[in-house]
């Protein structure tokens, strides 16, 4: 997400902060190579002018002439100035009577019905009793597609052969008013913003049925054809929030600074993956934080609670004190860390640009594939105890997983490596903590 942006403004501030004093050509040199970042992340070049007009005006005054340091003090009028553009943070709303309906909204294959199956994993989260609608009547297989996704996570859908859209909402709605579930999520058709008898029909969805939030549901890759797409949709819907779709996919991220400037719809989600797990409520100033290069640290810490189990994790943090972690509990939590995203979006959540150059992502994927296939082509026996892992077993295992004997190895060498470490440092006080490095 971002990371073309993110990339070149590094680079311009880091030559920045080179130096002491600012002059306003300085200052307008800086503002030139922002303009140009901007624009080639598909930034809505209004909204750039805009932004650099707004920079400029508190750049070129004493907030950063009289600062000590003005290279920061410009880094952060552009932090402030971002997080403007970006807009306030809007709650979802789930106000009225029960059940409360959020009816999803978009072009086809802008990733509606798996934005719709993520929505109602949240709300599942938060205690809500969640079913869908399956009311997309267009697409072939889109009622089969919104199951599999649904089975996932236990979730009902309703579904019934009457082709109209809207019958198919009041019967679900009736439905779920008896059965006490408390949110119906609708995954209509996907449609075109000119084509108004499908716009129309979305137009009777929201006028005969109680409906709290209809999303806007966009695929932010698609750049400034989301800005358009989202300026047809509202003109005929009334659209309350907006839910951007394959963020991870999208190194520039124009849509996503532009479409709260333009459209004045506020974002309320964004999906950051292709699991179901990768859905976040929208936050301009952990947004802008990514965009600069500061990273997400609450956002990883928020991936880490969902992702781990908090039953399993005291029992293992014990465990890897008394160097008794065995190689079940390392492929657990394995599997949990694979649960918050891949090795790439984990890397930019943190602070700091990490180089491609020193860490392959894609070999860090394969090398956490592999350790899994490793741990779980051994027998129960062999995960509890390594230390029976003789030459035939370790070849079987290998055969088992697909790789080599030498990489059997190299997985048990690092856990006992890991174990002997950890071991360590469970047995240090605050005394003993200088003398591990001596």
């Amino acid at each position: 997400m971002f990371e073309g942006l993110t990339t070149r403004l590094n680079q311009i501030f880091k030559e920045l902060r080179r130096k002491a004093k600012l002059s306003e050509k300085d200052v307008d040199e800086v503002l030139r190579e922002v303009r140009i970042a901007l624009l080639e992340a598909d930034v809505n070049y209004l909204v750039v002018k805009d932004l650099i007009i707004s920079i400029k005006n508190r750049a070129v005054g004493s907030e950063v002439s009289q600062s000590l340091n003005p290279a920061q003090q410009i880094i952060k009028i552009v932090y402030g100035e971002l997080i403007q553009i970006l807009g306030e943070p809007v709650a979802l709303s789930l106000k009225g009577e029960k059940p409360r309906v959020v009816t999803m909204v978009g072009l086809q294959g802008s990733g509606k019905t798996t934005a719709a199956v993520k929505l109602a994993k949240l709300f599942q989260a938060q205690g809500e009793r969640v079913i869908l609608a399956a009311a997309d009547t267009s697409r072939p297989a889109a009622e089969l597609q919104l199951n599999q996704l649904a089975e996932k996570i236990n979730l009902t859908v309703f579904s019934t052969k009457n082709s109209n859209t809207l019958e198919i909402v009041k019967s679900a709605y009736e439905s779920a008013k008896k059965s006490g579930v408390t949110v119906l999520i609708v995954d209509t058709a996907g449609r075109s913003q000119i084509d108004e008898d499908l716009m129309n029909e979305l137009g009777k969805i929201n006028s005969q049925i109680n409906t709290c939030e209809t999303l806007l549901v966009l695929d932010a890759m698609t750049g400034q054809e989301a800005v358009k797409i989202a300026e047809g949709f509202i003109k005929s819907v009334p659209v309350t929030g907006l839910f951007l779709t394959k963020m991870d996919g999208d190194a520039r991220g124009g849509a996503a600074i532009s479409i709260r400037k333009v459209t004045g719809i506020p974002i309320k989600l964004i999906g950051t993956g292709e699991t179901l797990e990768t859905i976040e409520l929208y936050n301009p100033k952990r947004l802008a934080d990514r965009i600069l290069g500061m990273g997400d640290v609450l956002g990883l810490i928020e991936k880490a609670e969902v992702a781990f189990d908090q039953d399993q994790t005291p029992t293992q943090v014990e465990k890897i004190k008394k160097g008794k972690l065995t190689l079940e509990d390392f492929a657990q939590q394995l599997q949990q860390v694979k649960k918050m995203g891949s090795v790439t979006q984990i890397l930019e959540m943190l602070p700091g640009k990490i180089s491609t150059q020193a860490i392959s992502t894609e070999d860090a994927e394969r090398k956490i594939q592999n350790t899994l296939a490793i741990i779980q082509s051994m027998t129960k026996k062999e995960r509890l105890n390594p230390n029976i892992l003789n030459a035939n077993r370790r070849r079987r295992i290998a055969d088992g997983s697909g790789t080599k004997v030498m990489d059997v190895n190299r997985v048990i060498k690092e856990f006992n490596n890991m174990q002997l470490l950890m071991k360590k440092f469970g047995k240090l006080d605050r005394k003993g903590l200088s003398n591990l490095f001596h």
